[in-house]
């Protein structure tokens, strides 16, 4: 990847450093502040703590700190300027906005993400259905809402006002929703789009390109949002190729709970879902027929031994007792995939908490001073996967703290060994090794490598979409709704799911 360059911060602290002061030291903030209290500082690009309203800062700072940086584009030294996760300002009155909002608590400005930026947005009217960015690095560009934005209320995302598709990047990804006539399904819904549109995030900042089908019909990566049929028909959360299939009813918060405690599982979210289910995909774009296989099969094991009898296998009698010492969770010893699915999807876990930690600013320094430490800035220049471990241990010692002073369950039920830690290492040297926007070589789905391991061509995710007569792109088809839980013959039906063919998880 090419290196990303520095925030120029250096020159500007050394302008306020006092001459010959010592690295390290600390020194007085002249930045002259003419706005209120909870503006962003320019220096530091976060909220500024300093309860002033005119005149100088005085915050003192130190000479050789930087400010605090996204942990994912610092870490793999991403060419863009990837904003951290789910930290933003509001671009009107600088209020704090956050990554799922839509309208500024403050001054009730429109908000939006503007993927081709990796910011939220501020809006402001400019009539037919058009907004202007209020972002600086937009210069004043036009957008639209998201049909399921400003229709449905279960999106956040705009479109480039020139662009004709009514759905947003993310919302293309979408091929079945619920049927809305059913009580729930529409909170389940917005629940389940939130959540893919984080994994979305993390994906692209992690500089991996990933495609809808409507992008490349062939190997793009679609999702299914499906309802249980009452008569019975089971809805198998899985991946079949491409297509990621998803049980509404995980976004249920009652019934994933219960599901939780029935199969003995420590954790279990939404957006782990989307994690794990892409980690079967990854291994068919970033594994299968690469030379990565045969790290893969040295830690992972052989990944052509019958899934089916393993599944079978792993019902009948559970995980080894001692599986804490090779795998990150019991499901994870059913299979090699499964292994890397679930390890693709704790790496996910991880470097986006980081993320989401190095936004805030939060520094943790234990009181042994040989242990590892979390600083508020990454070094853009340390990509390292141990000092990503160096910076993870000591987040969740102190999240650990936190939930048991709230009364609450840990908030990271994990145990890494150090055969695990290795895999994790694998995971990121797959990734680490991606140019930018590249998704490496052409898949094979996991049942033809198991028959034949054949290398594939590389090819990247992203496809010319199909032209219209006038040579514009074509807009991506909308969702198809899904009434096999509850009748609406105006609606057409959802494509009929094999669940033989989707992969358990």
């Amino acid at each position: 990847m090419a290196a990303r360059q520095k925030a120029s911060f250096m020159p500007l602290v050394e302008k306020l450093a006092e001459p010959g002061l010592a690295a390290g030291k600390q020194t007085l903030c002249t930045q002259a502040r003419t706005k209120a209290a909870q503006s962003t500082c320019p220096i530091m690009h976060v909220m500024c703590v300093k309860p002033v309203t005119s005149g100088k800062c005085g915050m003192k700072i130190a000479v050789d700190v930087a400010p605090p940086e996204s942990a994912i584009s610092a870490l793999f030294q991403l060419p863009f300027e990837a904003h951290a996760m789910r930290t933003f300002n509001c671009n009107r009155c600088e209020q704090l906005v956050f990554y799922e909002n839509v309208r500024c608590e403050r001054c009730e400005a429109l908000l939006g993400y503007v993927p081709e930026l990796g910011e939220l947005s501020a809006f402001e009217d400019a009539s037919d259905g058009r907004w202007r960015s209020l972002h600086p690095r937009a210069n004043g560009a036009l957008y639209r809402q998201c049909h399921n934005y400003a229709v449905e209320n279960v999106c956040n995302w705009m479109i480039p006002a020139d662009q004709p598709d009514t759905l947003c990047r993310s919302c293309q990804f979408t091929r079945t929703i619920p049927n809305l006539a059913a009580p729930d399904n529409r909170l389940y819904w917005y629940r389940l789009e939130v959540a893919k549109r984080r994994l979305l995030y993390t994906l692209t900042a992690l500089g991996i390109k990933v495609a809808s089908r409507h992008d490349d019909p062939q190997t793009g990566l679609e999702f299914e949002f499906l309802e249980e049929n009452p008569d019975g028909g089971k809805v198998l959360t899985g991946h079949d190729n491409g297509l990621i299939t998803l049980n509404i009813a995980e976004a249920d918060d009652a019934y994933r709970e219960r599901t939780r405690t029935a199969m003995h599982e420590p954790y279990r979210t939404l957006l782990g879902h989307f994690r794990h289910e892409t980690g079967h995909y990854y291994f068919d774009r970033l594994v299968a027929g690469t030379p990565w296989l045969e790290p893969f099969r040295a830690l992972f094991g052989d990944e052509s031994v019958d899934y089916a009898e393993a599944l079978e296998t792993y019902y009948r009698d559970g995980a080894p007792a001692d599986w804490t010492q090779s795998y990150v969770s019991a499901y994870a010893t059913m299979h090699p995939w499964e292994d890397w699915a679930e390890t693709w999807a704790h790496y996910l876990l991880i470097v986006d908490v980081l993320d989401t930690a190095t936004s805030y600013g939060v520094a943790l320094i234990p009181r042994d001073p040989g242990g590892p430490t979390l600083t508020d800035q990454t070094p853009v220049e340390d990509a390292s996967f141990d000092n990503l471990m160096k910076r993870w241990f000591p987040l969740t010692y102190a999240l650990n703290s936190l939930n048991r002073s709230l009364g609450m369950a840990d908030g990271y039920p994990f145990t890494l060994a150090p055969l695990v830690i290795e895999k994790l290492r694998l995971v990121h040297k797959v990734i680490a090794a991606q140019p930018a926007g590249q998704a490496g070589a052409q898949p094979m789905s996991q049942a033809e490598t198991a028959a034949a391991l054949v290398p594939g061509a590389d090819a990247s995710l992203t496809a010319t979409p199909n032209p219209t007569p006038d040579g514009s792109p074509e807009p991506a088809p909308a969702p198809t709704p899904d009434t096999t839980a509850v009748s609406t013959p105006a609606a057409p039906s959802a494509p009929a799911v094999d669940s033989t063919n989707v992969t358990e998880s």
